[in-house]
Parts: structure tokens; sequence; C-alpha cells
């Protein structure tokens, strides 16, 4: 089966008239989104120091672990220069865009506690922000063939049922958790405790659910370091919340092939049409309404035995690469909470990822419709 890769200007130009017809309607919109939260230091590795203020910069990650293999059985020093200390995080990173598309913020996670660290004052004042726990810490190290994170995150421990109930409250969360138009949990993998905390939720807060089906969005954010049981029983939680919600799974390339692996598919072929036939086995097997998985240079969605495949705004040499991802799972979920297929949700989640890793800014709707008519 062959599988057509969108790239018109006449369905870019579509999805732009969607949007702009859409701003108000997403407005009346809201968000709950959780539970991580980062301090993140975006840092450049020194390949050759110039002089005191001028460097070469490493520029691949090919070329840096070239460097690191050359020491073993030896020592090595790495000079990493600062570029921008910022709030990460995949939450924070995801509900920071949300609330630029002007959609009603509440989000729930770990941004210091109990004060909120200042790198968070600003996302604060977006909408109903709460902090349960303490910040991890992460080192973006970025280069122009992709970025190494490296976290430390032990206190991202503290996000657990118990400190939800105690320190945000038992009645607070299921206002939230009951009334948002999306619902978004994200950065399972770091969170040593989330799994515990959907448990809860699906037996004690879904089944009193009522009215209309509404938006459930679930990213795994790199789960490699966890065990295959562990990813296991995450994948069976979140197929038991598609009997309530219309369930939205967001991989990216990387991920996408790891639950392939962890759920016993061939992984072999890593073309754009071997991932598609992936990722159609993989949304039948989780039976959830939606998976995404979304490679560097396009993008694919699976619902109901459909696969749609969008070609993205690659940026060759992009200002800012932490959180393109996350960016790429709010234009998504916007385009779903706005009621548009599966296309054109693509495209407002590549523009969405395409406009901050030029800018390192959070486009409004507007912005979008605009990224989307002036596609380079």
């Amino acid at each position: 089966m062959s599988y057509e890769m969108i790239n018109s200007t006449e369905r870019r130009q579509k999805c732009a008239e969607l949007l702009k017809a859409n701003v108000s309607a997403a407005a009346k919109m809201s968000a709950f989104i959780g539970m991580d939260g980062f301090i993140d230091e975006i840092v450049h590795v020194v390949d050759k120091r110039v002089s005191p203020t001028e460097y070469v910069r490493l520029s691949t990650i090919e070329k840096f672990g070239a460097r690191v293999s050359a020491a073993a059985g030896k020592s090595t020093n790495f000079e990493m220069v600062p570029q921008l200390v910022k709030l990460g995080g995949n939450g924070p990173i995801m509900a920071n865009a949300i609330a630029q598309f002007g959609i009603k913020l509440s989000y729930l996670g770990a941004l210091n506690y109990p004060d909120i660290h200042p790198v968070f004052k600003e996302f604060s004042e977006k909408g109903d922000v709460h902090s349960i726990a303490n910040a991890g810490r992460t080192d973006a190290l970025e280069f122009d063939d992709g970025k190494l994170i490296i976290g430390r995150m032990t206190q991202l421990g503290e996000v657990n049922w118990e400190n939800i109930v105690a320190r945000y409250g038992k009645e607070k969360f299921i206002e939230k958790f009951t009334a948002s138009d999306l619902v978004g949990f994200v950065n399972w993998t770091m969170l040593p405790f989330m799994s515990e905390i959907w448990e809860v939720v699906l037996k004690d807060i879904c089944p009193t659910l009522s009215g209309k089906r509404r938006k459930l969005f679930f990213d795994l954010a790199d789960p490699e370091k966890r065990s295959k049981t562990d990813i296991q029983r995450a994948l069976n939680l979140i197929s038991s919340f598609e009997k309530y919600f219309d369930v939205i799974l967001g991989l990216n390339e990387k991920e996408g092939y790891e639950i392939g692996e962890v759920l016993s598919l061939d992984t072999s072929d890593h073309s754009p049409e071997g991932l598609a036939r992936m990722a159609l086995k993989i949304q039948s097997k989780l039976k959830i309404n939606t998976l995404v998985i979304h490679p560097v240079a396009f993008a694919l969605a699976v619902s109901g035995g459909r696969v749609d495949l969008v070609q993205g705004p690659f940026c060759e040499k992009p200002l800012i690469s932490t959180g393109a991802g996350d960016h790429f799972n709010s234009g998504f979920c916007l385009g779903k909470m706005l009621g548009l297929d599966n296309v054109n949700s693509l495209l407002a989640a590549v523009s969405t990822s395409g406009f901050y890793v030029r800018t390192a800014k959070s486009p409004t709707v507007s912005d979008l419709a605009g990224f989307l008519a002036d596609w380079r």
C-alpha cells in the first residue's frame, strides 16, 4: 500500500482559512494540562575556543559522539556555553503554547513548591497554574542535527496522587478533569508515579463522567529507559481511557519505533511507508481514537484505520529545537479541539512547530494562518 504525502498550496490555504475562522472558537475552549516541570538551560558545546569571547560550536551530535568515544579509556572535558534559561518540561511548554492560542488554561505540575520558581512567573500568569512539587532541572545540548537532554529529576517523585489531594485538592482536580475540552497528561517517562495517578483517575473519576466525549492527549516522552513491563502497563492504561474520551497518543519517530518493539511489531522498515504501516498496527492494537507520529520532516496521524501524512516545513538551522515536539502536540490538539480532520490538524501541528523553531516564540492562531499562507 502506498501513502500520499500531502504538501499542496491548496490544502495549506484551506487550513489557514479554517484557523482564521476559528480564532473566536478557540477563545471559548479550555484545557487542563500536567504534570511535569523543568528549568531548562539551553547550551552549546564548544569545539574550538577562538578567544575569550568567541568560539566555534560543536555542530552535530555525530561530532560530539565521536569526541566522547575518543575519550574512552582516557578522559576529556567539554565546555558548555549557556544560551538561554527558560521554562521547560513537556507540560509547561505545551501548555504555554496552548495558552497562546487563546484557550483558557489550567495547569498542574512541578514548578517548585510551595512557591513557583521565577522562571515560570510569566507562564503562571497565563492561566490557573498550580504546583505540587519541585521542578526538575535540564541541560539541553542543542546541535544542528538534534539535541541531547540531560535531566535531574529525583524531585518529580513528589508528583503523586497523595500530593495532588494534599497540595491541590481532589475536588479541584475532579472539576478541571471533568470540565475541560482538552485534558493532557505528558512526560510519563519522567514522572515515576504517573501510572498510579492514571489508575486512580480511571477507577474513581472516569466512571462518574457524563456529557459529550472530550479529547485526552498523552505524550510518553522518550520511554527508552523505562522497562518493557512499565511501558506496556502505561499503554494498557491509555487504552482504558478510550472508553471515556477520544484518546490521542503523540509520539516522535524514535518513540514510535520503541512502542512498536514493545508491541512486538516489525520495526525494520524506517521509510515513511514503513512507519505508516507500523502506525496503523499500533493504533489497531491500542484501540485508541488517534495515533500521531512526527518525524522531523513530516508527520502522520492514524484514525479508524486511515493514515494521513503531511510534509513539514523543514528548518535546516533552527533558532531553537527544544520544545518543538511539544509545540507540534499543541497545534495538533488545537486542530482536534476545533473539529478539524487529521490532515488539517497535522498542518496546524507542523506549522506550530515550524513557527516556533524559526522564531523561538509560540504562535497565536492568526500567526499559524499567516505561516501556512507564507509556507517556505
